[in-house]
Parts: structure tokens; C-alpha cells; sequence
């Protein structure tokens, strides 16, 4: 299988887990996601009190400068272990 296959899976196995990811692994998983299926992340800063929008721009911006592929790796790496 190709490393997007195996993406794919990934993500569709995330949907399907036992268990809800703590907020931790739930903002590592959309940070790796973005990072895979759009890039670095663009735009400003979410401000006020949009908390989520902010943890999310602040988790993705982490992962700036990482691969496609590697955060394709690093996703489903993730996955199998919140199996």
C-alpha cells in the first residue's frame, strides 16, 4: 500500500476509536491532519475568546515545516497507538 492509502485508513480508523482522545491527542491528530492535506498553516492568529480556534491554530502551527509525508507518518503512528 502507498503511504496515502495508508493515510486514508488512518483517518478513517480515527473516526471509528474505542475510546475519545484526550484533548492532547485530538489536537495532535488535527494538527498532523492539516498538515498533511493542506500545509502550513497560513492566516493570523484566532484572538478573543475563540479558545478552540486558538488551540487548533496553535496545535497546527507546531507541526509548521513538517512534511507531507512525514506528518502522513506521524498521524498514523498516532492512530495505532490510540487504538
Amino acid at each position: 500500500m502507498s503511504l496515502e492509502s495508508d493515510f486514508e485508513l488512518a483517518v478513517e480508523r480515527s473516526k471509528r476509536l474505542s475510546a475519545k482522545p484526550s484533548n492532547e491527542n485530538l489536537l495532535k491528530l488535527y494538527s498532523l491532519y492539516k498538515q498533511a492535506t493542506v500545509g502550513d498553516v497560513t492566516g493570523t492568529r484566532p484572538g478573543g475568546f475563540d479558545f478552540k480556534s486558538i488551540a487548533k491554530y496553535d496545535a497546527w502551527a507546531t507541526v509548521k515545516g513538517t512534511s507531507k509525508e512525514s506528518a502522513m507518518k506521524s498521524y498514523i503512528e498516532l492512530v495505532n497507538t490510540l487504538e
